[in-house]
């Protein structure tokens, strides 16, 4: 089995990268645990409460608990690749390593268009001002986001159009698929 994560704030193109190579294995979203986790306590899936969610997990389950959670899920699929979106901590990427190699895809891109393309996806948990953005990054950062970008094996600059994104990203995934 192999497993690939990918990392990057909200806004960057995980999702864009991620739906780009969806038919060459199956995806897990950590952020799915989560949402999940809401759906349960019947919270509404906000970005400010999504955030308190994943703090309240860690805090009493420690910092590796979605990848745990994860891990577990993935053990149920017989998939010959497995993808991870939205790794967010070194914990978690060490909590993946105990199991697989675990090559980590960073997607990389400007707070400016990071912002504009978060308005556009409008997904309920998504910010609606720069400020809010800004206080979800510091979340995420907080979390350990910024050094799993810098640590990531494989830098994916997103500053381009959705369809070269796209492009980049099958094509870097096939290479890391190919040198796993």
């Amino acid at each position: 089995m192999k497993v690939i994560g990918f990392c990057g704030l909200p806004g960057s193109g995980k999702s864009t990268a991620i739906e780009a190579i969806s038919d060459l294995g199956k995806i897990i979203t950590m952020g799915d645990v989560i949402r999940n986790e809401a759906k349960i306590r019947g919270v509404d899936p906000t970005g400010e409460n999504l955030g308190k969610i994943a703090n309240e997990l860690r805090d009493k389950w420690g910092q590796e608990i979605i990848a745990i959670k994860c891990v577990e899920l993935i053990k149920n699929f017989k998939d010959d690749i497995i993808f991870i979106d939205g790794v967010r901590s070194i914990i978690e990427v060490n909590e993946f390593r105990k199991f697989w190699k675990f090559p980590l895809i960073a997607t990389i891109l400007d707070e400016k268009t990071r912002f504009e393309r978060l308005l556009r996806r409008a997904r309920p948990d998504d910010p609606k001002t720069i400020e809010e953005m800004r206080a979800r990054d510091q979340r995420e950062i907080k979390f350990g986001t910024k050094e799993v970008i810098s640590n990531a094996d494989y830098p994916l600059h997103t500053a381009i159009s959705i369809e070269e994104t796209k492009e980049k990203a099958r094509e870097l995934v096939k290479k890391v698929i190919d040198n796993y």
